[in-house]
């Protein structure tokens, strides 16, 4: 009844299976629980991954060393590069995929690693010793088995206590038809940790059948689609199309004549919702002078009639919802599958974990995905890579991995979360960066790939890859400020594909994909990217400047109460996440950095 393990991973969403096959491939004995073996890596809301910022996201996983972009290659049934209207920085790729065989491909990828093994169950306690200090020491299922283990990484979505409501009804589930986690939920009550409730939600999905195709707009994929991993060489496979439509006035007047129904003007709804993903009825609600909105109708799968009516999510009740969907030209007759719904769930205020996503005062306990506050399969596997990785690390010995927010979006996720928590579901935006010239989908190798073949995620195909892009680039680089060319490629209307054969010339081999992409970016914008550059460095060296562990900051002269208490609140570990602490000001992280220099003197 009692199995040993050195990590189990709790929970087998989009966080979960990049855990666990981190920990797996790093070389640990790691098992990962689920309530359900059928539902591993389930797109519980729309099957797409990727789309503005969030693309960056993956390809940073992919980067890393993670599976997320590889099985969206695999089973991508639509794929288009936004933003192209717009500079490099913020081209995202987005992919609709098949979400029956995203589940059945991530289940193979972690059932081919031999050190992984995927348990069903419920887990009903996590085990902590205090000697002193807290630890963790492993786990308790509800069937009665005990696995032990000296790191746990919990990644349960909106199992903790989750509580559905489709109009004025409501019931407890993880997503709907699932059993929620109220055992596990009650336990991380007693811990200590602040918590919070959130919302979700999710809208209708229709029979394709009963859908009048003919009277929306179709919006078809690229002609050549944008890879996710940087190991799929293309992808060729015909795409479908997604079809754009919009609400009517008739719509908005059945929801604002029921708008006392909704869960979420009632009261009945505590937790807080998304604010860049709101509710349709929220939307009639907080734009009262927007006379339509956009939905998209989004297949589901290759082999299914199910359509994500994409921009309609809701948790009216359902004759609303029926009655919602009739009035939309095309949808006059269509039938719903299931409707939709909200889900509030327990989440852990991220200011409770350190950069590696371990509880500050909980060792060897990890959170990652929508525990912390996040919303979206893209953060949340993000999140779970980093926190698998550094699970790996701190029972290997190895140094951790903290992604700064010069690296990557992955980064800017995390310090956000731990600096500044998450009063709503926490979405990642090209615009929460501050170096996003540097933080381009392009490069996400160069700036990731070696951390991931330092702690042995980087297969060796990988890194060959990686290794001879880059041989190419400095090669290309080179030729570029030695010919005409070089110049010629600042202009804006210069495309480096026009001299493709000398470029195939100065390699002597073809090159790899992505480069030409990498060098013409580089060369057009040199100029901003090496003054992103010094900026960068300027964050580097307050990052830098360590701050100690439990320093006292209300015992520095000249910081107020006010600001002393949101430094002791978050305990930042370096001068530059001080500065970004909201209410913390300049002039305090100025007395700061002169206390800091003061006491090293001394």
């Amino acid at each position: 009844m009692q199995e040993k393990y050195d990590v189990v991973v709790v929970g087998a969403g989009h966080a979960g299976c990049e855990a666990a096959r981190a920990c797996a491939r790093m070389g640990l004995k790691t098992a990962m629980v689920t309530m359900n073996l059928d539902l591993i890596a389930q797109m519980s809301c729309n099957p797409a991954v990727g789309g503005i910022a969030k693309g960056h996201l993956v390809r940073e996983i992919d980067a890393l060393g993670g599976v997320m972009g590889e099985v969206t290659d695999a089973v991508g049934i639509q794929f288009r590069l936004l933003n192209t209207s717009r500079g490099p920085a913020v081209w995202s790729p987005r992919a609709q995929c098949d979400k029956k065989m995203y589940r059945v491909k991530m289940r193979e990828v972690l059932e081919r690693e031999p050190n992984l093994r995927i348990k069903q169950a419920e887990v009903a306690e996590l085990l902590i010793e205090s000697n002193g200090i807290q630890r963790i020491s492993g786990l308790k299922l509800r069937d009665g088995r005990t696995l032990r283990a000296d790191a746990v990484v919990i990644t349960t979505g909106t199992f903790l206590n989750g509580l559905a409501h489709v109009g004025e009804m409501t019931y407890s589930c993880g997503r709907n038809g699932e059993a929620p986690s109220n055992l596990l939920g009650d336990q991380l009550r007693t811990l200590g940790l602040q918590w919070k409730r959130l919302k979700t939600g999710t809208p209708p999905r229709l029979d394709g059948r009963t859908i009048d195709w003919s009277r929306f707009e179709p919006q078809p994929g690229d002609l050549v689609p944008t890879p996710f991993s940087f190991l799929t060489e293309k992808i060729d496979r015909p795409q479908i199309s997604c079809h754009l439509g919009h609400t009517t006035a008739e719509t908005r007047k059945i929801l604002q004549a029921n708008i006392h129904r909704s869960p979420l003007y009632s009261g009945q709804i505590e937790g807080i919702g998304p604010r860049y993903c709101p509710s349709i009825e929220d939307k009639i609600v907080k734009f009262p002078d927007k006379p339509t909105h956009q939905i998209f109708l989004e297949p589901e799968g290759l082999d299914t009639n199910e359509v994500y009516v994409n921009g309609m999510s809701t948790s009216m009740p359902i004759d609303v919802q029926e009655a919602v969907v009739a009035s939309i030209p095309g949808l006059d007759h269509a039938e719903m599958i299931r409707p939709g719904y909200a889900i509030e769930y327990d989440a852990v205020d991220p200011r409770e974990l350190l950069h590696t996503l371990e509880v500050k005062t909980i060792h060897g306990l990890f959170l990652a995905g929508q525990i912390n506050g996040t919303s979206g399969y893209e953060e949340a596997g993000c999140q779970g890579l980093i926190a698998g990785i550094n699970a790996a690390c701190k029972l290997t010995g190895q140094d951790p991995v903290v992604v700064p927010r010069t690296e990557g979006y992955t980064g800017i996720l995390i310090d956000d979360l731990i600096t500044k928590g998450a009063d709503e579901p926490y979405r990642m935006f090209t615009s929460r960066a501050e170096f996003r010239l540097h933080l381009r989908i392009d490069n996400a190798d160069e700036r990731l790939t070696p951390i991931g073949r330092r702690v042995g995620l980087t297969s060796d195909h990988r890194w060959q890859l990686f290794t001879a892009k880059q041989k190419q680039r400095a090669k290309l680089r080179h030729a570029l400020e030695e010919h005409h060319y070089g110049q010629w490629l600042k202009r804006p209307e210069a495309a480096i594909g026009e001299i493709e054969a000398w470029v195939r010339q100065c390699l002597g081999e073809e090159p790899v994909r992505g480069l030409l992409t990498t060098i013409e970016t580089e060369t057009k914008y040199a100029g901003y990217i090496a003054q992103q550059e010094r900026q960068i460095e300027r964050l580097r060296n307050a990052e830098s400047r360590r701050i100690p562990e439990d320093f006292m900051f209300r015992g520095v002269p000249g910081i107020s109460r006010e600001v002393g208490e949101k430094l002791e609140k978050v305990q930042p570990s370096t001068l530059g996440q001080a500065a970004r602490i909201p209410g913390v000001t300049p002039a305090a992280i100025a007395i700061l950095d002169v206390y800091l220099s003061m006491a090293r003197v001394c």
